[in-house]
């Protein structure tokens, strides 16, 4: 077996396999059950112990014949493999030679003489689905079944796929045909048309006119249209060679293997391959015996090797960056220790090749400086030691990812450095020339922005040399192409070669010099003034070119200025001052655009910064949210940022006494006029080059701070070790109640509920209606849902019920349970095992569930639990966090961005969030370690190994194959480097082995020979013999005790026998302190923290270090209640509140976000004469001001007087004079409140949050980045009686609905009612929004969600009617093992719908299709595009969205299902009738 067996690099295509079907019309992939027991998807265990010694002795019978088939000779086995391959073929053929009746029925339609086989019972049956999905339940494989011969499992494969049409129908029934992918009106029926499920396997044509009587025309259309069977032959080759196991690369000396053998990117695109880790690249990874993240890592600098100046460069250039940060925790005398430190960890990352985690685990003694110090004396206590040892942490672990990442951008600037430094030198060789300033300045450059500042200066120094050097390459290369060089480098080309230039030297003061004084570096460098003024000097003719059209002194003058100026721009030296000022007094101002006066208003989340001024730059590293929301702003069109100097002009002053010369004459003055003049031109240029760099710096470094925020956070947040429930050890997983209502509303929705075992099974799950507590005092007796809980709780015994939800409603079931737990005394699980009546009451525990919300819709829940609704497959994941938050983050992979780490989390690039949220998961799983054993058979465990020290997706899934290559089991940490003695492969090499072996464990088993004890601890390898020496001092054995143990029963017998003779706490009156000094004298090794790491493993192997589970705050339980947070939900907002109850004295009312609450008798109206009943009605929607909100309990109190309401809240802004332009601020609010339109009328204002004054286009641009379905109240150019409400039916699709107002009692007053279409009346405006606009919203989702939905126009959706495209069988060969669906292929050939749609048609001439579009020029409608068969032509019916309902031919319809069999009748009606409708 070769290296090349362990790497997917072929399809795996299997005849065999039967874990999925897919369906003919959608082309989705309909799973299999396989086996499993009851609803939980679980193997029954008891079926599993029986079938034990067989799977063992079949499994030994497949290695043995495995192995002898490798010792065969090469001739034989490729003589078999023919033989097998034959044969197989000829099966097939012949098996293929005849037509079915489905095949018949097909040339039947083509030819109307053929007679119509009578259609036989087809294998197998789907179901249309109506509103209830019931389908059939289809035949399973059993256990018996899984060695039955391939030829059978083919033969039963086949059988199952075979189909049939149905009768021909006639003209009054032609129309039935839609109803062949659609929804049946009776429920449960079958159609004899949709019997298929898939289409049968691709078909020769042998003999096919003696079976279809055809003659040889009609067979040659025949074949133009469906293929002579042959087109996937080269797709059945490649399975008959997955079968013959010969999924390798094909052997390069053989030229007809390789012409005719095939590699998985010759099947699948690239984007598939890297998608499954498959590339060719991938491969490379897995084989290279380097840390995974490493090699991808430093992947753009694989060629880079740093010499030795270059390294300790390095260490210096990290030190420094690190420090600045560090200084502030650590003393300064420890400057130099860090240091050294520093250069330690970069030798173990670059030489070693080590990742961060075993850098903090086992090279802990180079990042901790101790030292002995002086005690004071104790007059107490004469005989104590006088020397203590301290210690100090230099470097954390979170600062060592932070060296990682320096050392790539290190390795980045030493790339190009070296890049610029070679074309330098081959410039040198060419041009023989030295250029002083470049020299200098290279390797002083030492960031990316100064080594492009050097790079600038070059290419413009040398521009007229590179060309040269360039087109000498390009005469050496013959497909080379030469590219000119910029028209401005060229102006400047040609002044610097011509007489002009003798003027710019006349200026006195070269660029260079210039700068160098401004950044007071080195000697000063004097000014010196020519002895004729400037433009006499100018109009002199050894000044003046006419080659160049420089035939005046004015234009001479003018173009050395110029010269001059972009010398001093181009200058390294002079950006770095301009870098430099910028950063000490650069200021940043906000300035609103004219399209974010009208867009940002107070309540906008921009308002912030909208007037923000003169904020200085080093403010917003405390602040990165706020100015990457300023970004966010300005790329929005919303803002525009400007960066300056604060002190602009006393900076230039200073510029110009350094450019100035110091001398008082007439000629003197003028030419520092001229050397101001170009310095002017030269800042010009400078501010906006400076301005662009530090606001991209900026925003780089902002967005640095955000993601290391979400690094922490995230920290925090996997940094739980499982709920631990009193008793149970600490990392014990619990036996979990979940129990949930999801959103639902308490006591009328269904409550799911799943209890999970401690392993991680889900034994039982179910639904409860009815939590009700009787009342004895009223005769009322306890709900039979109650009485099922207890008997579950009694009968499961679980340790705690864990509960949540997104809904209001959670809380009151948390306290129903609160009260079942309490009344019927309800216990947790004994804990005590020498006293069993020794148990506690039964906690509940709200839990965290981000987790939960991801994964109950997921596809991986689908994959897991098929049967479960998702508010169980919740339940579950509430279950499984709570026994371990960290494999529940792990399990969702780059899924984890999707959950909020930071409010500005969303500002910054995924990648770089997802970068740290990983080191973060990595360092997390490394503490914790994974069971090596358990990762082989339990995939969310294995879900771990992508994060282990030294491993990575790819790492991972090679360990994972080898290991059960290897025969599924690991018992020492040796064996994943394999052992060729025992035929054991590799798994991975020494150089990730010592990596990851101290974070893979193995169970310590004393029966087990073989078994080493600290194979189940955090020592590493390397430090063995080091804890088995200690070990023996413990027992205090000489060197013969020692000899003769291990002699007898191997090298670990000394720690074996340490552990079996409960020995362990001797470790602890070992003086560590003189081992540590003996190693580091003796051995130069630092192990002084690694002895103490191996005493604590002696003790407790692998101790649980998490901290303990984390219950939620009340804040966060309020928010994940309520969706709400403290700024967006607080006393004194106004909101809208739905009424409930209207009483006497009070009125019930509930938010939006389900909290509920009550409007006091003084809080109902400022008229106390006037009944709450005769001014609120219930389900009403008014406005609401909150006056109290109790966080805990869900609770609020409101307020409807309207002294109340007009007393807006405004957000109180902690501001330091001179950062707030109050004054423009006022001027926008004063314009605002003008006339906006021509006509003079004044602005209409309702107080209503969704209103805005804006026109229509106002109105969609405002929407235009805003989700389907939001709305815009604005005024009406009606009238003052008319409102318009604008909402966004889809992307740049709006309805502009126009509102008439009843009732009103004034010229600004609001209507009593409002009415819409003349046929729609609703009492206020929140409730037109829900019931009109929200309503209409929602039918437009459900048609856009449909399955016939089409989203490209009406002439796309009349040329793809994709849905129906059967795809032949030996693509779903290609597909089953990779489960792509078939929809990707069909995207393929809507690049041929032309061609497509001519063939189908001619192959299905009655058949008919249909699908929705929408109509861009009419907002809130449809097209119902269809043809009738293959003569038809394409038509189309206007479909109107109602609230609530679809309007066809003025008939409403209240969902996609009705409306599609109301089309159909309405159809077949109109067919009947003789008349049909064009559009």
């Amino acid at each position: 077996m070769s290296a090349r067996d362990l790497i997917s690099g072929e399809a795996e295509l299997d005849s065999q396999e039967e874990d999925e079907s897919f369906d003919e019309e959608t082309g989705q992939v309909r799973q299999k059950n396989r086996g499993v027991n009851g609803t939980n998807g679980h193997f029954d265990d008891s079926s599993e112990e029986e079938d034990d010694d067989d799977d063992e002795e079949a499994a030994a019978a497949i290695r043995k014949d495995f192995i002898v088939e490798d010792d065969e000779e090469p001739e034989e086995r490729e003589r078999r493999r023919r033989e097998r391959k034959k044969r197989r073929r000829e099966e097939r053929e012949e098996e293929e030679a005849g037509l079915d009746e489905e095949d018949l029925d097909l040339i039947g339609e083509a030819n109307p003489d053929f007679e119509r086989r009578a259609p036989s019972e087809p294998k197998l049956k789907r179901l249309k689905r109506g509103h209830k999905e019931d389908r059939d339940v289809q035949r399973r494989r059993g256990v018996d079944d899984i060695f039955d011969s391939d030829e059978e499992g083919e033969d039963d494969f086949r059988n199952q796929r075979q189909s049939h049409r149905a009768d021909a129908r006639n003209i009054q029934d032609e129309f039935a045909d839609f109803i062949e992918e659609d929804f049946d009106d009776r429920d449960g029926v079958v159609d004899d048309d949709d019997a298929d499920v898939a289409r049968p396997v691709g078909r020769t044509y042998t003999d096919i006119r003696e079976a279809a009587g055809l003659d040889e025309v009609a067979l040659e259309d025949m074949r133009a249209a469906f293929g002579d069977g042959n087109d996937y032959d080269w797709a059945l080759d490649l399975q008959d060679r997955e079968e013959d196991g010969e999924q390798r690369l094909l052997d390069s000396e053989d030229p007809e293997a390789v012409a005719k053998g095939l590699e998985l990117k010759d099947v699948f695109e690239p984007s598939q391959l890297a998608e499954r880790l498959l590339t060719d690249e991938d491969n490379d990874i897995r084989a290279a015996d380097v840390p995974e993240r490493f090699q991808l890592a430093r992947k753009p600098f694989k060629d880079l090797v740093l010499t030795a100046e270059q390294f300790k460069e390095e260490s210096v250039w990290i030190s420094i960056r690190i420090w600045d940060q560090k200084k502030k925790k650590l003393d300064p005398d420890l400057k130099d220790h860090f240091r050294k430190a520093v250069a330690k960890v970069l030798e173990f990352m670059v030489v070693d090749e080590y990742e961060v985690p075993f850098i903090f685990q086992h090279r802990k003694d180079y990042i901790i400086h101790s030292e002995r110090v002086a005690r004071t004396p104790d007059s107490t206590n004469p005989g104590a030691p006088t020397e203590e040892m301290v210690a100090a942490k230099l470097l954390e672990q979170s600062e060592l990812w932070k060296i990682f990442d320096l050392d790539l951008k290190f390795r980045a600037l030493i790339e190009k450095r070296n890049a610029l430094s070679d074309t330098y030198q081959k410039l040198r060789d060419a041009a023989e020339f030295r250029d002083e300033i470049f020299e200098d300045m290279l390797p002083a450059a030492d960031t990316i922005e100064e080594l492009q500042d050097v790079q600038d200066y070059f290419h413009f120094q040398n521009a007229s040399r590179l060309a040269d050097l360039a087109a000498l390459n390009a005469s050496s290369a013959p497909n080379s192409t030469q590219r000119r060089p910029g028209s401005s480098k060229a102006l400047f080309e040609r002044i610097r070669s011509s007489n002009v230039y003798g003027l710019v030297r006349a200026f006195g003061i070269t660029a260079d010099a210039f700068a160098q004084n401004a950044l007071k570096e080195g000697r000063r460098q004097y000014t010196e003034d020519p002895l004729d003024r400037p433009d006499d000097l100018a109009d002199k003719d050894h000044i003046m070119d006419t080659r160049l059209d420089y035939s005046s002194g004015a234009q001479c003058l003018k173009a050395a200025k110029a010269m001059l100026a972009e010398e001093i721009f181009l200058s390294p030296k002079m950006r770095k001052v301009m870098r430099r000022e910028y950063y000490i007094d650069g200021v940043i101002d906000c300035l609103r655009t004219d399209k974010g006066l009208r867009r940002i208003d107070e309540n906008h989340p921009y308002y912030d910064f909208k007037y923000l001024r003169n904020q200085p730059i080093s403010e917003f590293g405390a602040r990165p949210d706020l100015f990457l929301k300023m970004i966010r702003a300005e790329e929005e069109g919303l803002v525009e940022i400007k960066i300056r100097l604060e002190n602009a002009e006393s900076f230039k002053k200073k510029l110009y006494s350094e450019i100035e010369s110091d001398n008082f004459s007439e000629i003197a003055d003028a030419w520092n006029r001229e050397r101001r003049g170009v310095l002017d031109m030269a800042l010009l240029k400078l501010n906006k080059t400076m301005a662009r760099l530090v606001k991209e710096n900026l925003k780089t470094v902002c967005e640095d701070e955000v993601a290391m925020r979400c690094r922490e956070e995230f920290s925090r947040r996997i940094d739980q070790a499982p709920y631990k429930p009193k008793g149970m050890q600490l990392g014990t997983p619990p036996k979990v109640l979940a129990i949930s209502n999801g959103a639902g509303a308490f006591m009328r929705d269904a409550v799911c509920w799943a209890y999970v075992d401690d392993d991680g099974r889900v034994l039982e799950n179910g639904k409860f209606t009815d939590l009700f507590i009787g009342d004895p005092e009223r005769g009322t007796n306890d709900s039979a849902d109650v009485e099922r809980l207890v008997k579950i709780v009694e009968h499961r015994r679980p340790d705690v019920i864990g509960l949540s939800g997104w809904s209001a409603d959670t809380r009151k079931l948390y306290k129903v349970l609160e009260e079942i737990v309490e009344c019927k005394d309800l216990r947790a699980a004994v804990f005590d095992a020498d006293d069993p009546g020794r148990t506690d009451r039964l906690e509940i525990v709200i839990v965290n569930d981000e987790v939960a919300r991801l994964y109950q819709t997921s596809p991986r829940a689908a994959m897991e639990h098929p049967g479960f609704a998702p508010l169980t497959n919740y339940c579950v994941a509430l279950a499984k966090y709570l026994q371990s938050p960290l494999k529940e983050y792990a399990a969702l992979s780059k899924d984890v961005i999707s959950i909020n780490m930071d409010p500005a989390q969303s500002y910054v690039p995924q990648e770089k969030i997802f970068k740290q949220l990983e080191t973060a998961m990595v360092d997390m799983i490394n503490i914790v370690g994974v069971n090596i054993n358990d990762a082989v058979v339990d995939p969310y465990t294995a879900n771990f190994l992508p994060y282990v020290c030294g491993l990575g997706p790819r790492k991972a899934q090679q360990l994972l194959k080898v290991i059960n290559l290897n025969g599924g089991t690991i018992t020492t940490r040796a064996e994943l480097v394999g052992d060729p003695d025992q035929q054991r492969l590799g798994a991975v090499g020494p150089r990730v082995w010592s990596n990851c072996s101290s974070f893979l464990y193995i169970d310590f088993e004393p029966a087990e020979q073989d078994s080493d004890y600290l194979d189940n601890t955090r020592v590493h390898p390397e430090d063995y013999d080091l804890g088995r020496k200690m070990a023996a001092d413990a027992l205090e054995l000489d060197e013969e005790d020692i000899e003769a143990e291990t002699s007898e029963n191997g090298s670990g017998a000394i720690v074996r026998k340490l552990v079996r003779d409960e020995q362990q706490d001797k470790v602890n009156d070992l003086i560590l302190e003189e081992y540590a000094e003996q190693l580091e004298k003796n051995f130069n090794q630092k192990k002084r923290a690694t002895l103490e790491n191996i005493r604590a493993e002696l003790q407790t192997p692998y101790e649980e270090l998490r901290s303990h589970f984390a219950l939620l705050s009340s804040e966060e339980i309020f928010t994940m209640f309520t969706g709400e947070t403290r700024d967006g939900l607080h006393e004194g907002m106004v909101v809208p509140i739905s009424i409930k109850k209207v009483g006497e004295d009070y009125i019930e009312a509930r938010m939006d976000c389900g909290i509920e609450g009550t409007v006091a008798a003084i809080e109902i109206s400022s008229r106390p004469e006037i009944s709450p009943r005769q001014l609120f009605q219930q389900f009403q929607t008014v406005q609401a001001k909150i006056t109290y909100l109790n966080r805990k309990t869900l609770a609020a109190g409101f307020s409807l007087r309207e002294e109340e309401l007009r007393m807006a809240e405004r957000k109180d802004y902690d501001r330091l004079p001179g950062e707030w332009d109050d004054m423009q601020e006022r001027a926008d609010k004063e314009s605002m409140k003008e006339k906006n339109d021509v006509s003079g009328r004044t602005q209409r204002v309702v107080k209503h949050p969704l209103f805005r004054p804006f026109n229509h286009a106002q109105a969609q641009e405002f929407l235009g980045s805003q989700a389907r379905g939001d709305v815009v109240i604005r005024p009406s150019s009606k009238g003052e009686d008319h409102l318009a409400v604008t909402w966004k039916v889809s992307d740049n699709i709006y309805q502009h609905i126009d509102v008439l107002e009843l009732g009103k009692s004034g010229q600004f007053s609001s209507g009593g009612a409002y009415k819409v279409g003349g046929k729609y009346t609703y009492t206020d405006l929140d409730e037109m929004i829900v019931n009109h606009v929200k309503a209409m919203a929602k039918k437009v989702d459900e048609m856009m969600m449909f399955e016939k939905y089409q989203s490209g126009s009406k002439a796309d959706t009349g040329m793809f009617p994709l849905f129906l495209f059967p795809l032949p069988a030996p693509f779903f060969l290609l597909l089953e093992p990779f489960s792509i669906s078939p929809s990707h292929f069909a995207d393929h050939f809507q690049r041929f719908p032309e061609r497509w749609l001519s063939t189908y048609t001619e192959a299905n001439p009655k058949r008919s299709v249909y699908a929705f579009c929408i109509d861009p020029k009419h907002p809130g409608y449809f097209f119902l595009c269809f043809k009738a068969g293959q003569h038809a032509q394409l038509q189309s019916w206007p479909v109107k969205v109602i609230p609530n309902a679809f309007e066809l031919q003025k008939n409403p319809y209240p969902d996609m299902r009705t409306l599609c069999n109301g089309f159909k009748t309405l159809y077949g009606n109109m067919m009947k009738g003789g008349a049909g409708r064009r559009r």
